[in-house]
C-alpha cells in the first residue's frame, strides 16, 4: 500500500489548522508588525522544498511555505476582524 498521499493530506490539514491560532495570537500580542517573519520563513520553506529529494517532505515543506505566506494576508485580515469587534482587542496595561 502507498501511504504517502494520506500522510501528506494529514500533514497539510495539521499545518493549516496550526496556523489559524498562530495568526490570531500573533495579531493579539504583536499586531501586524511580524508579517516579515512569515515572509522570510515562507520563502525559506519553499526554497527548501526545491532541494529536498523526498517527495513527502518536499510536499510538506511546500505546504508549510504556502501557509506561512498565506498567513501574511490573514494577519492583516485578522486586524480588520478585531477592529470590527469579532475578536478581542488586547488592552494596553497602564504603568
Amino acid at each position: 500500500m502507498y501511504y504517502e498521499g494520506i500522510i501528506i493530506a494529514i500533514g497539510t490539514f495539521l499545518i493549516i489548522g496550526l496556523f489559524h491560532p498562530i495568526v490570531i495570537k500573533t495579531e493579539y500580542y504583536f499586531g501586524t508588525r511580524p508579517w516579515w517573519i512569515f515572509l522570510i520563513l515562507g520563502i525559506a520553506a519553499i526554497a527548501a522544498a526545491l532541494f529536498v529529494a523526498d517527495v513527502m517532505l518536499s510536499a510538506l515543506l511546500g505546504v508549510l511555505g504556502a501557509s506561512l505566506l498565506w498567513s501574511i494576508g490573514e494577519l492583516f485580515e485578522q486586524k480588520q476582524r478585531v477592529e470590527k469587534g469579532w475578536f478581542p482587542k488586547r488592552e494596553k496595561k497602564e504603568k
